[in-house]
């Protein structure tokens, strides 16, 4: 539900109150989990509007130091390669560190779900190796 971030309305006076409730829940995280689609090589627009809102005011952005794993996935063999990268570039600027090995790139995800739409075993595994490492890199960082 965030309005699309335009930093003319970035005033404690105009600012809408859906940026300051994301602001806030966002701030008492220890961590975020970043899954997500790939659009275009890219990821979707809520996601980006999402990182612009936590990021501003500047100075202020309730994404710094906060430990990152990205997950893509695509219908495609890549599973959400480009996805993956360019969000990122925008996590190295919003200064979260993201864990690097394993990388998790869900490909021919509809492969991956069986005829009930619960997701099959080897699939589970995977994310819970993915689940371990990040939870391995996010308590080495806050030690």
């Amino acid at each position: 539900d965030l309005p699309f971030y335009n930093e003319d309305l970035e005033t404690p006076e105009k600012a809408p109150a859906e940026w300051t409730r994301f602001r806030e829940e966002v701030s008492g995280l220890d961590g975020v989990v970043f899954v997500t689609p790939e659009y275009n090589r890219s990821v979707p627009a809520v996601l980006k509007n999402a990182l612009d809102v936590g990021s501003r005011p500047y100075g202020h952005s309730v994404w710094d130091h906060k430990p990152g794993l990205v997950v893509t996935a695509s219908p495609g063999g890549i599973g959400g390669f480009g996805a993956n990268h360019h969000l990122r570039q925008s996590l190295v600027f919003l200064n979260v560190p993201t864990l690097q090995q394993p990388e998790a790139y869900i490909g021919n995800v509809t492969n991956l779900i069986d005829e009930n739409s619960n997701i099959v075993e080897g699939t589970l595994s995977f994310f819970q190796t993915i689940l371990d490492a990040y939870l391995d890199f996010s308590n080495k960082l806050t030690e």
